[in-house]
């Protein structure tokens, strides 16, 4: 089900108020894919889902150092949102990453590497589960420090705009960090300027450990930008279809030159905050509940089934070739060399050419 709220550059009224009606909008999965789309989201979170699981499994062998933050139960968010991606448009979020890097078709044994610290990871071994980056794949991170990307993100934008590229800038926060202040100095200066970004808040209810009644004055995150007249929509982030729709629709308005738009994604991680949290205050029972009726692999599972277009042999089979992928990835993160000593001091600063003007 999506809310919405609607009012933004060039549509204000007379008075300068931004307009908050709330409509209803399609249900979960009322837009139905086809057999090749649903197939491949299937794949895609069946890959995440293993990949987590699997790093959970080398962080409890010491074999990953550091923090972890795992994405398993927010699978939909990430691979419904690059749906609606086109070429050359960009993805910047927090330190939950793994899953948005797959997403991104990331090569699994860079990023497995990268978690374990070899040398041939994504950052060279160097920024580990929380700091990953691949500007080939328009991934710009991977960020430790609780809504930095937001601005960053509104950056990428504004180069966007200045460019004339054609690009969405899709900037990833979570619930905790919708408090943050340099959030709302984004809203304003991208409403301000129609920068080319879509906001999305993956609001997975607890943030770091604390539900969000206790933390957020108003819960309903996608209204966050009314006061900036940003136009938000609330959308169930354990759907992709109903992801992949919401994320078209944002992207498109932003592209056209209107604006930001805000996407809550109301969704649920099954782990702790981090590998280190034990999570206890939520029950066993609320998170088995989630899983058995919301998980959003399941709800892929079931259509396809439903539909005629898989039937259990066949999704054993993907998952198998998947779980294969992961082992290969997790291998090769365990044998691959560590990064020499020197690289230390590489990619410290950006080195002029020689010759250059000072």
């Amino acid at each position: 089900m999506a809310r919405e709220q609607t009012g933004a550059a060039g549509r204000r009224k007379a008075n300068g108020a931004a307009a908050t009606t709330s409509s209803k909008g399609k249900g979960p999965s009322e837009a139905s894919g086809g057999k090749d789309e649903l197939l491949q989201y299937y794949r895609d979170m069946l890959l995440i889902r293993r990949f987590e699981e699997r790093a959970g499994q080398l962080y409890g062998m010491g074999l990953i150092g550091g923090f972890c933050h795992l994405y398993i139960g927010q699978e939909a968010i990430a691979v419904g949102v690059q749906a609606a991606h086109r070429d050359g448009d960009q993805v910047i979020t927090g330190y939950r990453e793994h899953g948005h890097m797959l997403a991104c078709g990331m090569d699994p044994k860079a990023v497995m590497a990268e978690l374990t610290g070899r040398a041939s990871g994504s950052s060279k071994g160097k920024g580990g589960s929380m700091h990953m980056f691949s500007t080939e794949a328009n991934f710009y991170g991977g960020h430790g420090i609780v809504g930095a990307q937001v601005s960053l993100g509104t950056g990428l934008a504004f180069a966007n705009r200045y460019r004339e590229n054609g690009k969405v800038a899709f900037t990833y926060f979570g619930d905790g960090a919708a408090n943050q202040g340099q959030v709302y100095e984004s809203f304003n200066m991208a409403e301000l300027w129609s920068l080319p970004v879509v906001y999305i808040i993956e609001n997975n209810q607890y943030a770091m450990g604390t539900a969000i009644d206790r933390s957020s004055s108003e819960t309903h995150l996608y209204k966050r930008g009314a006061s900036f007249r940003i136009p938000g929509e609330e959308v169930d982030g354990m759907d992709v279809l109903a992801v992949k729709a919401a994320a078209a629709k944002a992207a498109e308005y932003a592209r056209s030159g209107k604006g930001p738009y805000i996407l809550e994604m109301k969704t649920y991680r099954y782990r702790g905050h981090s590998m280190s949290d034990p999570a206890k205050y939520r029950t066993r029972e609320e998170v088995d509940a989630i899983r058995k009726t919301r998980d959003p692999i399941d709800h892929i599972e079931e259509m396809l089934e439903t539909k005629g277009f898989a039937d259990e042999a066949a999704l054993k089979a993907i998952d198998a070739e998947v779980k294969r992928i992961v082992a290969d990835a997790a291998e090769y993160a365990r044998t691959s060399p560590e990064p020499d000593p020197s690289e230390l001091y590489t990619d410290v600063y950006t080195e002029a050419p020689v010759g250059a003007q000072a």
